[in-house]
């Protein structure tokens, strides 16, 4: 692991693993597929509240229901804050683009300028899972799942790691400082440990 600012701790799958989603071959399943909603932040809940009205229309009949009936979150059996679920899978924000492709609504909204803001930082930092690990701690860790293999294969064909796919919502999160960091020890790693590949 990398230990990058004081508070956190990365794993080396971001530099070691290639990544690059292949929405074409995986159809979104990561919003489909699960067993609990995205972690959200109580900050975040209250947004999605917010902008609700904004994306309303895209939702499905189904999550229109759910999100009456329950709201836009829940606590899970880790006492995590999450977003809904649909039969226990899909994301209440998820709605479908041509060809079955699941795509979210939330940041659908915000490419179309209807909305300022993305959609949850869980989200965005997918497939990187963040958890607290001791008294201010964070580990960055590479959740590896099997409906991620294609975007896997073809971050490798592009020669694309981890951390690169990521910068955008590491920066969001943590700071370009921090990123910088990580991207200075990353290159320092693949020239002393990963030259053969």
């Amino acid at each position: 692991m990398f230990q990058i600012g004081d508070n956190t701790l990365v794993s080396l799958d971001l530099v070691e693993r290639f990544f690059s989603c292949d929405l074409d071959a995986c159809l979104g399943a990561c919003c489909i597929d699960g067993d609990a909603g995205a972690p959200i932040t109580e900050e975040e809940y209250k947004k999605i509240k917010e902008i609700l009205p904004e994306i309303w229309d895209d939702l499905l009949p189904r999550a229109k229901e759910k999100i009456k009936e329950e709201g836009v979150g829940y606590y899970d059996p880790e006492a995590e804050l999450v977003t809904q679920l649909l039969d226990g899978q899909n994301c209440v924000f998820s709605c479908y683009a041509p060809g079955g492709k699941c795509i979210c609504a939330i940041e659908k909204a915000y490419r179309e300028g209807r909305i300022d803001f993305f959609k949850p930082i869980s989200c965005h930092l997918y497939p990187v899972r963040l958890k607290k690990v001791g008294k201010g701690v964070t580990a960055v860790n590479y959740d590896r799942w099997k409906i991620c293999r294609p975007a896997e294969a073809l971050g490798r064909k592009r020669g694309v790691r981890v951390y690169e796919f990521l910068r955008e919502p590491l920066i969001r999160r943590f700071g370009q400082e921090w990123y910088d960091e990580l991207a200075f020890n990353c290159k320092l790693y693949i020239e002393q440990y990963l030259q053969e590949e």
